[in-house]
């Protein structure tokens, strides 16, 4: 993988052109046509197509795990415009990178990995699943199964040994930030399984959903009544007791959408009331720039610190504000104002790089254009913010397997074969689809380096 970019493509999107994209939220041709422009530039940074590079990975210094929600946004974007040009792309990323047990733990990554890394890859093939996204050539693989495949792993690693519960950050103990319990990891399970369980209409999962929310809450990971906030995580040590208070848009998407998913399966008030708190206190990631609100990550924009990883975060967001209001209509308008102010912001933030149309990271002043910076993660926010307008135009809510998703269940898959670091757990079924008990081993035992940590 290069090490850095070459001098022409660096003095190329230094250049800042003052014309840009025009975005007509409106209007669909406006819409479709500005995210065939920012695709393109995302793409700009895949490697899988170039000499020497691997299928599935982006260019230095872009980690694994942002593929993965790469992969997510684009598989979106396919769907929103009835577009197949990239799903031979898609498809062979996301086969590529399974690993040899096909639970997104590949010999590539195994030494680095962490439970939010693989949770993301997760997330994507649940969204292939959901959008009835075309199956794998590989006719051993399902996106559910795979999906399936990560969840069980995860669970597998639930820890009551500190903090009477909860996901490591990092699933390999010789791993820097395995003494660490974060909101993203157990946010990622939390997600999925709300997921999986409107999917499948298998109420294990709401009930794996509903352990993973009790322990956040316990741990101070979430915080109920007139705040509703969702922090960052806590050192292992003092039983999780100092609790890290960043927020991230990451993590408040992750827990909205996924009480918005348990809500629409399983009309419980109680998942209905958290989705209004957590969409409440969204609020914090919209500054009001002359009465828009538009969205920007709090925690380190103002200080001009967002790391390539953080420079990603508004694309989930913008994602899981999408699903929400298509879940639980009566959120739509408030969201609605939310995606249409952001998506007008950064639309006007594309207006830099060789091209003319290279999307910044500072949408709060839109008005002005073009901030200066650019990367993978710039791209992916503005596609997904604005591509999610998308749904005030039709498009369909994530699907099911009764109403139009095809992805086959396999919900014992995911085994790996040998124990590390990771105990089978078993849960009563429940559920409505047959799907049995859900078990699960990782493996792999290889001596790694350190991957970046959130603070």
């Amino acid at each position: 993988m290069k090490l850095c970019l070459s001098l022409a493509i660096l003095l190329t999107h230094l250049v800042t052109f003052s014309h840009g994209i025009s975005l007509d939220t409106n209007n669909v041709t406006s819409i479709r046509e500005d995210c065939n422009l920012i695709a393109q530039g995302l793409l700009d940074y895949y490697d899988g197509t170039k000499y020497g590079g691997t299928i599935g990975m982006f260019s230095s210094p872009y980690y694994w795990w942002e593929a993965g929600g790469a992969w997510g946004g684009l598989i979106d974007y396919t769907f929103y415009f009835n577009n197949d040009t990239l799903v031979p792309l898609i498809k062979s990323a996301l086969e590529y990178q399974v690993g040899d047990d096909n639970n997104y733990i590949p010999l590539n990554q195994s030494t680095t990995e962490g439970n939010d890394d693989q949770g993301f890859w997760g997330i994507a093939v649940m969204e292939a699943a959901e959008r009835n996204f075309s199956n794998p050539d590989n006719k051993d693989l399902s996106w559910l199964g795979l999906a399936q495949a990560v969840f069980n792993t995860m669970t597998a690693r639930w820890d009551t040994a500190e903090c009477d519960g909860g996901l490591r950050w990092q699933i390999f103990q010789w791993n820097s930030g395995y003494d660490y319990k974060n909101a993203v990891s157990n946010g990622c399970l939390f997600h999925l399984a709300a997921r999986l369980a409107r999917y499948t209409q298998n109420d294990s999962y709401v009930e794996w959903a509903q352990k993973v929310w009790d322990w956040m809450y316990g741990a101070g990971f979430l915080t109920e009544g007139d705040s509703w906030y969702v922090y960052d995580g806590a050192q292992t040590e003092n039983n999780c007791s100092n609790v890290v208070k960043y927020q991230w848009t990451y993590n408040q998407g992750l827990m909205l959408a996924g009480c918005a998913y348990l809500y629409n399966y399983t009309e419980d008030e109680k998942w209905h009331n958290y989705t209004k708190g957590l969409l409440k206190s969204a609020q914090v990631f919209f500054m009001n720039i002359s009465g828009s609100s538009v969205m920007y990550e709090a925690a380190c924009q103002p200080s001009n610190t967002c790391n390539n990883d953080q420079r990603s975060f508004k694309a989930y967001f913008s994602r899981f504000l999408a699903q929400t209001a298509q879940l639980v209509p009566e959120t739509k308008g408030t969201i609605y104002k939310l995606l249409v102010d952001s998506a007008n912001a950064a639309a006007g933030s594309c207006s830099g790089g060789y091209d003319g149309h290279t999307c910044g990271l500072a949408w709060t002043n839109w008005t002005i254009g073009y901030d200066g910076n650019y990367g993978l993660g710039e791209q992916m926010s503005a596609l997904e913010v604005i591509q999610s307008v998308m749904i005030y135009h039709g498009a369909p809510a994530p699907y099911t397997a009764d109403d139009g998703g095809s992805s086959k269940s396999q919900p014992a898959s995911g085994y790996g074969t040998t124990a590390v670091d990771a105990k089978p757990l078993k849960i009563d079924s429940g559920d409505k689809a047959g799907a049995g008990i859900i078990t699960a081993v990782i493996g792999v035992s290889l001596i790694g380096s350190c991957v970046w940590l959130v603070l």
